[in-house]
């Protein structure tokens, strides 16, 4: 089963569990505000995803962070501990959705990311 990790009131987050439902595709949603993220499913994100994708610097989160904290993500290489602690603090700072193949991760509903999804789900490894 996917696992769509967003936010309750995100339109994207929404038109992605319109789409899944539309698919047939079963999942269960995870309110990543309302019921919090942990170390391990940010550090998780992180290794598989990068950083660069795993952060929206386009929202009122990040626009809000002070320009040290935005330091901490100037490139891969910087602070984990304190990037992790970062999303903790301010779970909307992670790029939305979030799906969960059943291990494989992908961020973001576009074209491209629904086809990786139906491409993922029509051939499971």
């Amino acid at each position: 089963m996917i696992t769509l990790y967003g936010i309750k009131n995100c339109d994207t987050c929404a038109k992605a569990r319109k789409w899944l439902d539309a698919e047939g595709i079963a999942h269960r949603f995870f309110d990543v505000r309302r019921d919090g993220l942990d170390a391990e499913i940010v550090t998780t994100w992180a290794t598989a995803l990068g950083w660069e994708s795993l952060i929206n610097r386009r929202g009122t989160t990040w626009r809000n962070l002070s320009d040290a904290h935005k330091a901490c993500f100037a490139d891969e290489a910087g602070n984990a501990a304190a990037r992790i602690a970062l999303a903790l603090a301010n779970p909307t700072l992670v790029k939305r959705p979030v799906f969960d193949l059943g291990g494989e991760l992908q961020v973001g509903f576009k074209e491209t990311d629904k086809a990786f999804i139906r491409a993922r789900l029509a051939c499971p490894d």
